[in-house]
């Protein structure tokens, strides 16, 4: 059997993990192996602003953080199983890469 691996990037967990969801549900309903999901780390982008748009007054900051979170998914796939996966509904704001092994 050959094997696929899917790449999970976004940026809100639960999508990803009602993702991971579906995908564990397929793979059980229809006994075929699956290794993860395998977390990695999570990227953190930060910006620092200055409150005061002129410069005079108060030194005061804001200071915003978004979070990127990845998971990695193998599985041991036929043409079946490809397809159940492929027809699942995907969120909007999460990246799905798919990679045959």
């Amino acid at each position: 059997m050959s094997k696929a691996r899917i790449k999970l990037v976004g940026d809100d967990i639960d999508k990803i993990n009602s993702f991971i969801g579906e995908v564990q549900s397929i793979t059980e309903k229809l006994g075929v192996g699956l290794i993860g999901p395998i977390p990695m780390p999570t990227k953190k982008l930060k910006i620092t602003t200055r409150r005061s748009p002129d410069g005079e007054g108060k030194a005061s900051f804001e200071r915003y953080q978004m979070r990127i979170h990845k998971r990695l998914l193998d599985i041991e796939i036929n043409e079946r199983v490809l397809r159940m996966i492929m027809k699942i509904q995907i969120p909007s704001g999460l990246n799905i890469e798919i990679k045959l092994i």
